[in-house]
This record gives C-alpha cells, sequence and structure tokens, in this order.
C-alpha cells in the first residue's frame, strides 16, 4: 500500500485536504463481510443479466461478423485490465476508498468527487431504466404468448416491473444482503440463456432460406450505428460501480477482488458469448433487440425463459440501485434493524419514489437499444476507462515508465474520443427513434 510522497503532497495533487475539511459519513451498509465468489457472482450476474439478449441485436447487427467477433472479445480484454487498474487503487494512500467518488476525491479533490458521483449516477440510473425496460418486454412477451388482444401494452408492463423491482428494493436492505437470491438469479440467467440458445439453434437448423448478415441501413446510418455498438461493447461488461462491489469483499481487498475478476471475465463471460452469437447466426440482421421475441418453439418454454428473465431484472436492477441507496441510508442515518418501522418507512418512500422517477422515464422512452448506446457514451467510457487510466497514471506516476506513461495517455484520449463520438450516435439514435414512435410507445 502507497501512501503520498511529500513533494506530491505540497502539490496538493491527491488533496488530502479534501478529507480533512469535510467530515466522511460511515456507511449504512456492510464492509468487508463477502468471500471473492460471493463478490464474483455479483459481477456475474450484471454480464449475464437479461441485457444478453439484446446483444445479438445490438452489437452483432449493426457491426457483423467480423467486427463484432473481434469487438466483443477486445471489450473482455479491455475491460478486465479497466477494472484491474481501479481495482488497485481501492486502498490507495491508506485508505479504502468504498465508493467511486470517494477515490476520485482523494486523488483530484471536491469537484472531481461531485462530477465522478454525477457521472455514476446517471450511469446507474440509465443502467436501472433499462432494466425496467427489459422487466416490462418480458411481462409482454408472456401476455402475448397467450393472448392476442394488444390490451395489455407495454408501458403498462413497464409499471408493474417497475412496481415488483419497488417491492424488492424495499425487502433487501443492502447488497450483502441478496446472498441467496445472488443463487436464484444464476438459475434464472440459466434459464432463458439456454432457452435462448437452444430455440436460436433449432431456429437455425430447421431453416432453409439464407440467412441475411449484411450491416443494414444508408452509408449515413451504417456510420452512427457502428458507433453506437462500440459502446454497447463496453456496456456489456462494466458496472459502473466496482468500488461500491469492492467494498463488501474480505481482505485482502485487491487479491480477492482481482480473483472475482478473473472469475466474471472468464467463466462469467461465455454464457454471454454463447447466446449473442448463436443468436445472431440463426437470425442474422433480422435479429430484434429481445432474442426471445425471435425465436419459436413450445409456449411453456417460451413463457418460462420470459417469466425467468423478468425475474432475473429485479435482482439485478437491486445491484445497480445499491449506490443510490447506500447514499441515501448513510446521509439520513438508516442503521440497525431493516424491520424497525423507521427504516422500513424510509425504503418505502425513498426508493419507492426513486423507482418511481425511473419507471416512468422507462415507459415514457421505452428504447431500449438507445438507452444502452447512451449509457456506454456518457458514463461507462468515462467511468471505466478514461478514469481509470488517467487515476492510475496520477497514482502511480513516480513508478511508471515513460512507456506506460504514454500508455495511459493513449488510452484517456482513445476512450475520451470514442465516448464523444458515441454519445452523439446515441442521441441521434433516440432522436430518429422518438420521431418514429410516440411517447409510452407500445414496441
Amino acid at each position: 500500500m502507497e501512501g503520498q510522497s511529500d513533494s506530491d503532497s505540497k502539490k496538493g495533487v491527491f488533496h488530502e485536504d479534501y478529507y480533512n475539511d469535510a467530515e466522511i459519513p460511515d456507511t449504512a451498509h456492510q464492509i468487508s463481510s463477502d468471500s471473492w465468489y460471493q463478490v464474483g457472482f455479483v459481477l456475474t450476474t450484471g454480464i449475464n443479466s437479461a441485457y444478453v439478449l439484446g446483444y445479438s441485436g445490438t452489437i452483432m447487427v449493426p457491426l457483423g461478423w467480423v467486427p463484432g467477433v473481434v469487438g466483443l472479445i477486445a471489450a473482455t480484454l479491455l475491460s478486465l485490465y479497466a477494472n484491474g487498474l481501479i481495482a488497485k487503487l481501492h486502498e490507495y494512500g491508506g485508505r479504502r476508498h468504498i465508493r467511486y467518488r470517494d477515490l476520485a476525491g482523494f486523488i483530484y479533490g471536491r469537484k472531481a468527487y461531485s462530477l465522478t458521483w454525477a457521472l455514476q449516477y446517471i450511469n446507474l440510473f440509465m443502467i436501472n431504466t433499462g432494466y425496467i425496460i427489459l422487466a416490462g418486454s418480458a411481462l409482454k412477451a408472456v401476455y402475448v404468448l397467450f393472448r392476442d388482444d394488444d390490451a395489455l401494452k407495454l408501458p403498462y408492463c413497464i409499471i408493474i416491473a417497475g412496481f415488483v423491482c419497488g417491492i424488492f428494493a424495499i425487502g433487501i436492505p443492502h447488497l450483502s444482503a441478496l446472498r441467496v437470491w445472488l443463487g436464484v438469479s444464476t438459475f434464472l440467467s440459466l434459464i432463458y440463456i439456454s432457452v435462448a440458445i437452444v430455440l436460436s439453434l433449432r431456429d437455425g437448423i430447421q431453416s432453409t432460406r439464407a440467412r441475411d448478415y449484411s450491416v443494414p441501413g444508408t452509408k449515413m446510418s451504417k456510420i452512427f450505428t457502428t458507433i453506437g455498438a462500440s459502446a454497447n461493447l463496453v456496456f456489456a461488461f462494466n458496472t459502473g460501480m466496482l468500488p461500491e462491489i469492492q467494498a463488501t469483499i474480505r481482505q485482502p481487498a485487491v487479491k480477492n477482488m482481482m480473483r472475482a475478476l478473473y472469475f466474471q471475465f472468464s467463466v462469467g463471460v461465455f454464457p454471454m458469448y454463447a447466446v449473442t452469437f448463436i443468436g445472431y447466426w440463426a437470425y442474422g440482421s433480422s435479429t430484434s433487440s429481445y432474442l426471445l421475441g425471435n425465436v419459436s418453439g413450445p409456449v411453456w418454454v417460451k413463457a418460462m425463459a420470459n417469466i425467468a428473465a423478468f425475474l432475473h431484472c429485479v435482482i439485478a436492477l437491486h445491484i445497480f440501485a445499491s449506490p443510490m441507496y447506500e447514499y441515501l441510508d448513510t446521509k439520513f442515518g438508516i442503521k440497525g434493524s431493516p424491520l424497525a418501522l423507521k427504516n422500513l418507512s424510509f425504503r418505502v418512500i425513498v426508493r419507492g419514489g426513486y423507482l418511481t422517477i425511473n419507471t416512468f422515464v422507462s415507459a415514457l422512452l421505452p428504447f431500449l437499444g438507445d438507452f444502452m448506446s447512451l449509457t456506454g457514451a456518457i458514463s461507462t467510457f468515462p467511468l471505466t476507462f478514461i478514469l481509470a487510466n488517467h487515476m492510475y497514471l496520477m497514482a502511480k506516476r513516480n513508478k511508471l515508465t515513460c512507456l506506460k506513461k504514454l500508455w495511459h495517455w493513449l488510452n484517456v484520449c482513445f476512450f475520451t474520443l470514442m465516448s464523444v463520438a458515441a454519445a452523439v450516435a446515441a442521441l441521434r439514435l433516440i432522436v430518429v427513434d422518438s420521431k418514429t414512435y410516440n411517447l409510452f410507445a407500445d414496441l
């Protein structure tokens, strides 16, 4: 573990004064309570969430076979590397940085603390918005399997999904309390991934039509969709809340977190790869942004897969909402028994209110692929790649060779350009879709 040098302290590079001037509140949630494999399952739950059912359509269709496969493998390796940099800074300067904003504030100062918190909030809010859209889409898919009257529209399904997510959020006080639910989420993900793979394989084998793998659209639209797909690539592997997850891991925190990351980016990525590639192979450029909408097979099997996807979204959303819950619980001193009247009432009002806003946005603009692109552009790129490389460069600059410094600066510059380009592409897609569909669209 490294502390600040005298020269750095005099220059104010790492802004220890930030922590001396302001009181750092204790967290109301559990710290250092989870094993590395429990944390590994938290990370794997994120990477194999119901979002994987969209990657065939939102990554492979805009990119095609070669760029899509190469892009996914490259995104895997780059994401492992970037997350490793953040994990290694967890105890930098003799402090355990249990929040992303704490780490940024320690290295850069107060303004970076606030900016990082804003970026992270936007990142997690949009991820959770996507989960509610996904959960609503899964409910709608179940309904149309049995009824063809179009009475239950997507916005209604999204409202139901948001309500169920709120009930779960009230019942689970903090991230470490998920424990058994992580096993449930793994089982649920195996159901919808297995069904998607098996039915896609069957459809692909039985199909007699030649599949079209060309990238759809005009030359101009292809440029924007390709850039947007690059944001989806990084979105697929990154949480934007690694320090918060690492805070729950037992000591040694850095060593155990690296184990969890190796688990996530080895065993954890194979189901995602399989469903993404097989789905695209089976349906080509006609693959939708929700793969279970393409597959054919027994109604009860498809219903089971969609219900599993719905329930998994409820659990996964809680993981990505936990930094906001931790902030609010700590700020308002919510400690003690989760069943205490004060604590229970607080969760009902505050978490319920937060998810109500999430649900409203989800129903208003239910364009899942666009939200994935925008999230990757304006928050995943900065949090996972730009900040990770620059923070590591600042923290370790006296120990890095010129070549390593150059490498980190190249990463910072490249991912900054990618972030700007992807944000423009994602906003364009949202504008185009907003013109094509009405608000509160029944997609």
